[in-house]
């Protein structure tokens, strides 16, 4: 016996939404074992906002809801048991144990150990009847000597603790949550709190939550046989808390598309009071399949008063934001380049700004250039052997963009000139850089209706996010490069003209990654 997913819900008739999810909780280890019982018939755990819409709609609980619904109102539907079946995506979601209570929805989605096809008798689900007794449980402990919100906030704050330990990986130990309340160690909801050692300070003003996600992303492309490109997003989660009270109380869930790529590695911040264990295990070193934990990803927390990254995180999406091939060759006393950009059909095709920097190090000034583009602009920076190719902030609908011409170079001169022990010959690379607002690679984002704050007042909740380039290069296909596999970057230094030894130590540094001396 065991419960997938719990939710308390306030109904608030009135709101766009007529409710707001005030808990949830989801049992990864649950989950999995549903997967394996149900089979073909397996339906996964909905996330907040769909759950919600559809559990208000069965109850009769929206405020536009007076037609009457064959496949809900007819009297072969007449409900008796306070346990339903949600439709959600064309699936049906079954069994739903749900009640209203003091204007509070209690919902959890017991574990079937069988296939729901056919359905099976209520009789043979165990786990129902376990289910009533959680929320039963879940009930007394926030209503017991409650008097006001402020207690109540205290009370869902206190949840995620105590489930830890009454209902750990989705099994009901005690149903009785005072008893857990007795072992741990929190402050009696009616004594006032004290002011803890770290927090400075107390914030007095209009109550608000910042959200910002910032995915990085990083490529090496080399259109060679034998050498397979790489790339790896880098995600960071900053926030910022307005709240009043000494230690206000927040959970931010953070959430992916049905074909959003898994976020693994987490780091949090000390501030974030308790994890799901499939948060803290999922790693980018195991292999990636259906199973993998994709949330939502929440994180109870009691914020500090100034801005700080509520968590680190990696992903292996399936492809890099945008594909490419170099070539460079020398022909007599001038190069050829040929370049080809093409922006993946998945991605938001609305930059901020995107740029490629062609650099020839190594060489003299830039004394004559032919050239011919597709798309976008062409500056030329003479003295620093630089050309920036400006895309601008669309691709063309052919999602594809060309540049090819030759550079004529002057007589280098060793002070002025760039230089660089890796770009020696033929070896030679573009940086691309580009920054793409309201967009994550992975599909992350934070939804502003699920973040959850236990304070005095309601905050006004912002969200944002970006996609930025960082060390996103391609490489000259025509010669040797800088191979890279996972974080470990692997040198070819066969090309070099000085033997390695008569290198600086200094020199042993290509773009922040150390090389170790051979």
């Amino acid at each position: 016996m065991a419960q997938r997913a719990v939710w308390l819900i306030s109904h608030e008739p009135g709101t766009p939404l007529c409710g707001t999810v005030r808990f949830s909780r989801r049992y990864p280890t649950v989950e999995k074992r549903a997967r394996v019982f149900n089979g073909a018939s397996y339906v996964p755990i909905p996330e907040d906002g769909p759950f919600l819409k559809a559990l208000l709609f069965e109850l009769r609980l929206l405020d536009d809801d007076k037609d009457f619904v064959e496949s809900r109102d007819s009297c072969s539907r007449i409900n008796k048991t306070s346990i339903y079946g949600l439709l959600i995506g064309g699936e049906e979601l079954w069994p739903v144990v749900a009640f209203l209570k003091n204007d509070i929805i209690y919902a959890c989605v017991p574990l079937v150990e069988q296939t729901l096809s056919p359905r099976p008798p209520l009789i043979s689900v165990s786990g129902v009847s376990q289910g009533f007794e959680f929320l039963f449980g879940i009930q007394d402990f926030l209503y017991s000597g409650q008097k006001n919100d402020s207690e109540l906030n205290t009370k869902l704050s206190q949840l995620p603790d105590l489930l830890l330990q009454a209902c750990p990986f989705g099994t009901l130990l005690d149903a009785n949550l005072k008893n857990s309340l007795d072992n741990t160690n929190f402050a009696s909801v009616t004594q006032p709190q004290k002011q803890p050692a770290w927090k400075t300070g107390t914030y007095k003003g209009k109550p608000q939550v910042s959200i910002s996600i910032t995915e990085k992303v990083k490529s090496m492309q080399y259109d060679k046989q034998g050498i397979a490109d790489t790339w790896q997003v880098v995600g960071t989660v900053t926030c910022k808390c307005d709240l009043e009270g000494i230690m206000p109380n927040v959970t931010i869930s953070l959430n992916l598309p049905t074909n959003g790529s898994p976020l693994q590695d987490i780091l949090v911040h000390p501030c974030v009071t308790s994890l799901d264990s499939a948060i803290l295990t999922s790693s980018s070193i195991d292999a990636m399949d259906d199973s993998a934990f994709s949330g939502p990803y929440k994180f109870p927390l009691t914020p500090p008063l100034e801005s700080f990254n509520l968590c680190y995180y990696t992903s292996q999406v399936p492809v890099p934001p945008i594909l490419g091939f170099y070539q460079m060759k020398e022909e007599e006393v001038q190069l050829r380049i040929t370049i080809n950009l093409k922006l993946h059909e998945s991605v938001k095709n609305n930059f901020e700004f995107c740029e490629a920097h062609i650099p020839f190090y190594n060489r003299g000034p830039i004394t004559h250039l032919e050239y011919k583009t597709s798309f976008g602009q062409l500056e030329v920076f003479r003295e620093k052997s630089l050309l920036i190719w400006i895309i601008g902030q669309k691709f063309p609908k052919s999602m594809e963009i060309s540049l090819s011409g030759t550079v004529t170079f002057g007589a280098k001169s060793h002070e002025k000139q760039p230089f660089d022990p890796i770009c020696i010959g033929e070896t030679a690379y573009l940086k691309l850089h580009f920054r793409i607002l309201d967009y994550t690679l992975t599909g992350c984002y934070a939804d502003q209706h699920s973040v959850q704050v236990f304070a005095s007042g309601k905050p006004k909740i912002s969200a944002h996010r970006k996609l930025i380039s960082s060390d996103y290069y391609i490489w000259n296909s025509k010669a040797p490069a800088p191979v890279t596999y996972g974080s470990l970057l692997l040198l070819d230094l066969s090309f070099l003209q000085s033997p390695l030894p008569q290198l600086k130590k200094k020199q042993l540094h290509f773009k922040g990654i150390p090389i170790p001396e051979a």
